[in-house]
């Protein structure tokens, strides 16, 4: 007997880089080396500081239900932080703790998207957006990249067309996954003038925020006009090296928090109670600890840009945020004969042992798109494996 499935299930995505990352478990599996490019997850030890904090919180009793916008204490500690990162005044009414990064995508959608309403939405980008969208009825609309002097910047045409379409809802993934594009504050505020003028809302997806090497970060709900029509996506698994404890937040007007956590008492009851307090004492610790994951990865990052650019048609920008790397391979790709990407990806697994995503993992490839390229994330992986995984991938495409 086969279960009848709703036809809403024939429009969800996934994420395709856990697809890529058990064919690369397969070929560990038959005794192959593996490079771990293709996850972004982190290899780095969660601070001492957050597993105390878990740890004290379970043996003083934590470990039942608690309230469903979380708990009083870390709500108020993310206000008090984002509010000083993000020049903002805000209260714990403006936070709703979520199990992870994700659920703030859905729930956005569910609480702001009609049937048959327009998203624009980065593309390439995390994919889960296009799921989200199209799961829940709504009408996708991408707008993409374009290379620029000094890195990927926004397809400004492509947004502006979308608004005039009748797009009344963004995603913005600033400090960006796949590309590591930042916005420069022109292109940030031209950005939230474009929202303000056309009424539009806005989730700001900012999982990388923390991850910035060289300049302080900046957020588009800090700038006019922007607080009342933003949602900020954020999530403890990237600066405090915390992927698979799943807290996050969303922070956003309190009317409409006061809804999200009405969601999450639909969909989980709450976030897991023990772990909130293992973040709760992150966030009070010094920076001493996320400072040194940040530098680690920069020191990865370093080590791996001119690796890359150093290989006959490649070209590699040095993005000051996220761990991710987009470069441009169609040079390689004429050179070698590979008809497109993944012919690419799966050769250099076979061949060199290196597991990578590519450009068609992050969304449909757009009409207007002529360039190919391939992600490497190198949060998973040391810079001596680094060096190596780079002989190998220059020598298999010499």
């Amino acid at each position: 007997m086969t279960i009848p499935l709703a036809e809403r299930m024939s429009r969800l995505g996934t994420e395709t880089a856990f697809a890529v990352s058990l064919e690369a478990a397969e070929w560990a599996a038959k005794g192959h080396k593996v490079y771990p490019f293709h996850l972004g997850d982190i290899n780095i030890l969660t601070p001492r500081s957050v597993m105390d904090g878990a740890i004290q919180a379970m043996e003083g009793g934590k470990t039942g239900y608690c309230p469903t916008a979380g708990i009083p204490e870390l709500r108020e500690a993310l206000a008090e932080n984002i509010g000083r990162s993000h020049k903002m005044k805000l209260s714990a009414t403006n936070v709703a703790i979520q199990p992870g990064g994700k659920p703030s995508i859905a729930k956005f959608l569910l609480g702001t998207m009609d049937p048959g309403a327009k998203v624009l939405y980065p593309n390439p980008g995390f994919p889960i957006y296009e799921s989200q969208i199209e799961f829940h009825g709504g009408v996708g609309v991408p707008y993409g990249f374009v290379e620029g002097d000094e890195g990927f910047e926004l397809d400004m045409d492509a947004i502006r067309k979308g608004l005039a379409g009748g797009a009344k809802l963004l995603i913005y993934n600033n400090y960006h996954n796949p590309t590591g594009a930042s916005s420069p504050k022109a292109e940030m505020e031209e950005l939230a003038r474009l929202c303000v003028e056309n009424n539009v809302y806005v989730l700001s997806d900012e999982a990388y925020f923390d991850v910035r090497y060289d300049v302080e970060p900046t957020s588009i709900a800090g700038l006019p006009g922007m607080a009342e029509r933003t949602c900020i996506l954020y999530t403890f698994s990237k600066k405090f090296a915390m992927t698979g404890w799943r807290c996050g937040a969303m922070i956003g007007p309190p009317d409409f928090i006061k809804l999200v956590a009405n969601m999450n008492v639909n969909d989980e009851s709450c976030t897991n109670h023990f772990v909130q307090y293992g973040a709760l004492a992150g966030l009070r610790a010094s920076d001493e600890e996320p400072q040194k994951i940040l530098a680690t990865l920069k020191e990865r990052r370093d080590a791996l840009v001119p690796a890359l650019n150093a290989i006959p048609g490649i070209k590699c920008y040095r993005p000051d945020t996220t761990f991710y790397l987009f470069p441009n391979v169609t040079g390689a790709l004429e050179r070698k004969g590979f008809k497109d990407t993944d012919e690419l990806r799966k050769a250099a697994l076979r061949e060199t042992g290196l597991s990578f995503c590519t450009r068609v993992h992050f969304g449909r490839r757009l009409p207007t798109e002529t360039q190919h390229y391939i992600r490497l994330a190198y949060s998973g992986i040391n810079v001596d494996q680094i060096h190596e995984a780079m002989d190998l991938f220059a020598a298999f495409l010499k």
